[in-house]
């Protein structure tokens, strides 16, 4: 009894052809013979029937091959005598499949008959925790026509040993620490179970778990991330010396619990019918109040301990750093790319949520003038997290992005917050406990990277007492004291170095409560490859330690001529800061390394308060470190735009940068102007690098550069297995950071080489303010 599938209507419009109309759209076969067979297919006649009802004109193997042709493209189902879609012999044929639910499964892509049968025989678990109520959902589950062989309330685990199918496990919170023993028990079983919140405003369904893809995510995996998204919660916790999340009252209302319900319902029907999609492995988060929803997609974590191989990090931080052939597929913007920032964008994106996502939002900031381009990506991790100061707002509390175009810095900013997190520490890094003294060669000194001085050392308390976390000066040095070092890998030398675990990884723990050293994200970068972020890194220190040499011996520069660059957008963003009344000029910073350093610099004119920004850049090429400075300096703006003349209106809540936007003018800081003495500089004045068209090319001309100073080039691997996005931190130990960090070596013996200097600045007559953009 051949006819059109149960989500289908056929209508026929003689000459034009057979109309097929479904809840997602309409399908037109023009087939003259069809026009004839349709109308007689809707009153369901037997094959024989069909055949002598129609036209002579249509062979009966005519009919044959166009229903066989209507059957492979899905159009069409049989019927057997008795009006039912025969079904499996395993099936529970004594109810036929309703029309309705027929046409359901079969626009989902199932056959209607066999979905209905396996929704019907398969059997649900219900379990609640966390003392979540689960009466709604169990209700909702039976109204579907759906077994359910245990009851809400039960929270053992004992029910889940004994029964097949389906859990679905009700909570009150994703975090719920009883939800690791339901994961392990799955797991072990390798049963699928679907978790769910159905009380609140925002109503959470998913993701189905299922240990028996080894693909599939587990609880811990979600886990991770959700944490990483309460940063305050977590530190509300740990300061009140609680576990677990922190309890908020429940919103919702018996409508808002229905709709939950009934999604529940719905997700289990379908996985026990077999209909599976790509939301089935996300959280599916529906806003009751705006009705609006949105699919988190969880992905698993290699490294996972619970479901997968936590060795992963300490495998590729003991290997070798092996570098090879990377050409560059980009050269435009802020600098060279083995890959274009639309193509980085489309692999990384998946890692923006705030649910499931390693980022928590990327967006364009609020705060900027029209035309600038700065996007921001979330709380800045190499802040830490231990107490709120790291939460607030700042130049750097953000993880923020500029570039050329809105895609450049949209990607820019994703990629800095990739990079951050894969710098937290984790427990899964490869880790040697002993003292500098007892690895001896093999160790690098963190004094020869941290490079305080002594007084540093001897006036710690109240110094950090009054500063931000970004000048902390630690503990002075213990060599006997055993410590975590992670291995890092020598570019210049080809061995294996150690350095302390804490200087390479935020928040890593230090030993017996002492901070011998302390991580940033000097050198640290992220890339379209382990190349690509090598040089991003390396340029870093370049750029850090130029600002340095200048800042802290406040010595007068040459001015760089923006006119002599000649390229329109540098115009063009001179007449926007104009417009904001402002004022554009750059400085050349370019020390001893040779690879040229611009500092963009602005400042308000039509008040008291100069609101002076400056934003910094290096590379090889002079007019990429031009546009790096420049959109760096659109990337400061944001937290000066709306200041007011009465001092008020500062996006940002660092006493520090606020002291200095109030205070400083280019009267009281006269470094910060140009050398009226020298000429501008122009492209042409600065030092050439011959440009390699590959990076590997680029790495090379760094260790001759480092090896020129007789310094050593460190790298170490951070890429995480669950990114992907390569991350490099790159350490030159000698080079100077732009925060405070005042041992003796460059920042005294440089300017004096340079002839910035006829005398070695004294400690004393260092820049009394630190480096703070």
């Amino acid at each position: 009894m051949p006819g059109f599938k149960a989500h289908l209507r056929a209508e026929v419009v003689p000459g034009e052809g057979t109309y097929l109309f479904s809840e997602r759209g309409v399908k037109v076969i023009e087939n003259p013979q069809l026009e004839l067979l349709a109308p007689l297919m809707d009153s369901r006649p037997n094959l024989g029937e069909l055949l002598r009802a129609a036209p002579r004109s249509i062979a009966p193997q005519e009919i044959g091959y166009l229903l066989g042709k209507l059957a492979e493209a899905e159009l069409v189902d049989h019927l057997d005598d008795d009006g039912g879609i025969p079904l499996p012999d395993s099936a529970d044929s004594t109810t036929p499949p309703d029309h309705s639910a027929r046409a359901f499964w079969e626009l989902g892509g199932l056959d209607g008959a066999h979905a209905c049968s396996r929704s019907r025989s398969g059997s649900l678990r219900l379990l609640t925790v966390g003392g979540a109520d689960g009466s709604a959902v169990l209700s909702a589950l039976r109204t579907a026509g759906l077994s359910v062989l245990a009851q809400p309330g039960t929270e053992r685990n004992a029910c889940l040993e004994t029964t097949p199918g389906l859990s679905v496990i009700i909570c009150s919170d994703y975090l719920d620490e009883a939800l690791a023993e339901v994961d392990a028990t799955h797991r072990a079983s390798r049963r699928p179970w679907l978790l769910a919140k159905p009380h609140g405003a925002d109503i959470w369904v998913g993701p189905v778990f299922e240990p028996e893809n080894d693909c599939s995510p587990c609880w811990h995996c979600l886990a991770h991330r959700l944490r990483d998204h309460r940063e305050v919660e977590g530190h509300v916790q740990r300061a009140l010396g609680r576990r677990g999340p922190l309890p908020v009252p429940t919103a919702c209302i018996p409508a808002s619990v229905g709709l939950g319900a009934q999604l529940i319902a719905l997700e289990a029907t379908k996985w026990l019918a077999g209909h599976r999609y790509g939301g089935q492995g996300s959280v599916l988060v529906a806003d009751s109040h705006a009705m609006r929803s949105r699919h988190h997609e969880v992905l698993r974590r290699p490294q996972c301990p619970h479901c997968g191989d936590p060795s992963l990090v300490a495998d590729r931080l003991r290997r070798p750093v092996r570098l090879v052939s990377r050409p560059k597929a980009h050269t435009g913007g802020g600098g060279d790319r083995a890959m274009r920032p639309a193509e980085v964008l489309a692999r990384y994106r998946h890692l923006v949520s705030p649910v499931s996502g390693v980022v928590r939002a990327l967006e364009a900031d609020p705060q900027a003038p029209p035309g600038l381009n700065v996007f921001r990506a979330g709380h800045n991790l190499a802040l830490g997290s231990d107490t709120l100061r790291g939460l607030k707002s700042g130049l750097r509390g953000q993880s923020s992005g500029k570039g050329l175009t809105p895609l450049d810095a949209e990607v820019g900013a994703l990629c800095e917050a990739l990079e951050r997190y894969s710098a937290v520490f984790t427990g899964t890094e490869a880790l040697v406990h002993d003292s500098l003294r007892g690895l001896g060669d093999i160790a690098v000194h963190p004094n020869r990277c941290q490079l305080y001085h002594e007084r540093q050392y001897a006036d710690r308390d109240r110094w950090n007492g009054s500063h931000s976390a970004f000048h902390y000066v630690c503990e002075p040095f213990d060599e006997k004291a055993p410590l975590d070092w992670t291995p890092v890998w020598s570019l210049t030398e080809q061995r294996q170095r150690l350095l302390p675990t804490g200087y390479l990884y935020y928040n890593a723990p230090h030993p017996d409560g002492h901070c011998f050293v302390r991580a940033d994200s000097n050198g640290c970068a992220a890339g379209s490859s382990l190349e690509d972020a090598i040089v991003q890194g390396f340029l870093e220190l370049v750029e850090r330690d130029s600002v340095a040499l200048w800042w802290y011996n406040r010595t007068h520069q040459p001015a760089v001529s923006l006119e002599a660059f000649d390229e329109p957008w540098i115009a063009e963003r001179r007449v926007r800061y104009a417009d904001l009344h402002r004022e554009i000029w750059a400085l050349d910073l370019t020390a001893d390394l040779g690879i040229p350093t611009v500092a963009a610099l602005s400042r308000r004119t039509d008040k008291p308060a100069e609101d002076i920004v400056i934003g910094l850049g290096a590379h090889f090429d002079v007019r990429t470190a031009m546009r790096r400075a420049l959109t760096e300096l659109d990337q400061m703006l944001p937290f000066v735009a709306m200041a007011a003349p009465d001092g008020t209106g500062y996006d940002c809540s660092s006493p520090e940068v606020l002291d200095w936007c109030r205070r400083a003018t280019t009267g009281n800081q006269p470094y910060l102007l140009a050398n009226p003495a020298e000429p501008a500089r122009v492209p042409d004045d600065f030092p050439t690098h011959r440009p390699s068209p590959d990076l590997l090319g680029d790495i090379q001309e760094i260790e001759r550069v480092v090896t020129g100073k007789g310094m050593e080039l460190l790298v170490i691997d951070q890429t995480r297995p669950d990114i992907g996005l390569p991350v490099a931190r790159v350490i030159v130990p000698g080079l100077r950071h732009f925060w405070a960090r005042f041992a003796s070596g460059r920042l005294y013996d440089v300017p004096l080489q340079l002839g910035r200097r006829d005398t070695p600045i004294a400690y004393e007559e260092l820049n009394p303010i630190p480096v703070f953009f």
